[in-house]
């Protein structure tokens, strides 16, 4: 069966940097192929990503989030937790659910590294695009080998 939707969650936490990646991702894959949905921030992603990917409607998964340093360890263990749950959600459902999630460890929220970040998560939404494009063909074309 061949998918033409995409899921896109993206966390809020610093949401006027992690939608550009979703701007990015628009510019390969049409809007009318993407359902987008909001979570409070990076920890909640795994898990609405799993249940995305059960519905069997999406060809892929991507979650978009910051986590920053903030001085203290939290944000190490948070990046790791959340790329873990994306990784597990991908292997239990075999649906490709792909991480644009980012951890910087100098990030100050200057507009200086605003905009860095900003320019950033545009091309990792790209980036994103083209591995749910690429994956996609990939496995419709292992599926009809």
């Amino acid at each position: 069966m061949t998918h033409t939707r995409y899921a896109f969650i993206k966390a809020q936490w610093h949401a006027d940097i992690v939608d550009r990646a979703l701007e990015g991702f628009l510019q390969l894959i049409p809007a009318e192929q993407v359902d987008v949905f909001d979570v409070p921030g990076a920890f909640e992603m795994p898990l609405l990503a799993q249940e995305l990917a059960r519905t069997g409607k999406y060809a892929s998964v991507a979650c978009a989030a910051f986590v920053v340093d903030g001085g203290i360890y939290r944000h190490d263990f948070v990046a790791q937790a959340v790329v873990d749950g994306l990784m597990r959600a991908s292997m239990d459902t075999g649906v490709p659910v792909l991480s644009v999630s980012l951890t910087p460890h100098q990030y100050q929220e200057t507009e200086h590294h605003n905009a860095i970040y900003r320019a950033h998560f545009v091309e990792k939404g790209r980036e994103a695009a083209n591995a749910a494009l690429t994956i996609t063909r990939t496995r419709e074309a292992a599926l009809a080998a």
